[in-house]
């Protein structure tokens, strides 16, 4: 590994740890995954105190009431969405600064007129962010199955079921991150990439879903994927080898995204050796 790559890994860690970002990433991702469960729990438990006040407007609210305070599936599967939802958005405007932010503040200009190579101020960005937010969602999805276990009545949901869902919303969480940080990085507008992230997380999936497009080899509803998995009750040997399959097709995109960046970085740089200015 070359001087210049260890030093750009070193100034994206101190700057993703000092700053404490990561620290209020993963604060917000596990607080959504512990609270998704219990939130649910005590809806259910609110619907249920106001059941008399219903049943005057001729309203039986019984069946809601088991279902918010019956299944497992229900905690886990809520923890999925709202990492993928509330926490992907926290998370790429956190990250805004290390997808293009430092080039509008001009603090890259110094290091590119030294030699600051494109790969090796793209390479680390590449790496370190993305496997935070899988490791972060991860941890998130396994924290909030025990809880589901302790507050819901029914265990419907398999161990091996939570730990592809956990992959399945890390993975998605890493796909958002990559396609922030090549957009953010080509244009130098990291307001505006994660804007377009943003908006791509939320629209993407739920047209798809709403086309009835099959989830499966289908990196842009890795978040429903994930959900349907915490539903399947039986997980096949099928199952886990198309999951495997989509998360490559997400692996593959990952890759493209890097070079691309890697790719409009070099674009940018003007090469003025010679004897005549190039304009």
């Amino acid at each position: 590994m070359s001087l210049q790559i260890k030093a750009s890994f070193k100034k994206e860690l101190l700057a993703y740890v000092r700053t404490k970002r990561v620290f209020i990433i993963a604060l917000v991702i596990i607080g959504l995954a512990m609270m998704s469960p219990l939130l649910i729990t005590g809806m259910g438990s609110l619907v249920d105190m106001l059941s008399g006040f219903y049943e005057e407007f001729g309203m039986d609210v019984s069946e809601l009431t088991e279902a918010l305070g019956a299944s497992v599936a229900i905690g886990v599967s809520s923890s999925v969405s709202d990492i993928t939802g509330a926490g992907l958005i926290v998370l790429l405007l956190l990250i805004n600064y290390a997808a293009g932010g430092e080039q509008k503040k001009r603090s890259v200009i110094i290091p590119r007129s030294a030699g600051l190579k494109s790969m090796a101020y793209i390479l680390p960005k590449f790496i370190i962010y993305p496997m935070s937010a899988f490791f972060i969602a991860f941890f998130a999805i396994l924290v909030s199955y025990p809880i589901s276990v302790s507050v819901f009545d029914i265990n419907d949901v398999s161990f091996t079921a939570v730990i592809l869902a956990a992959v399945l919303a890390g993975v998605c969480l890493m796909l958002f991150t990559c396609f922030h940080l090549a957009l953010g990085t080509a244009t130098g507008r990291a307001g505006m990439s994660a804007a377009i992230c943003i908006s791509a997380s939320i629209l993407l999936s739920n047209v798809l879903a709403f086309f009835s497009i099959e989830y499966m080899f289908n990196p842009f509803t890795l978040n429903h994927l994930a959900t349907s998995v915490i539903y399947s009750g039986n997980i096949t040997g099928a199952l886990v080898t198309d999951i495997i399959i989509t998360i490559l097709f997400a692996k593959a995109i990952m890759v493209l995204l890097y070079f691309i960046a890697v790719f409009a970085q070099n674009a940018k740089r003007i090469d003025n050796s010679g004897n005549e200015i190039e304009l």
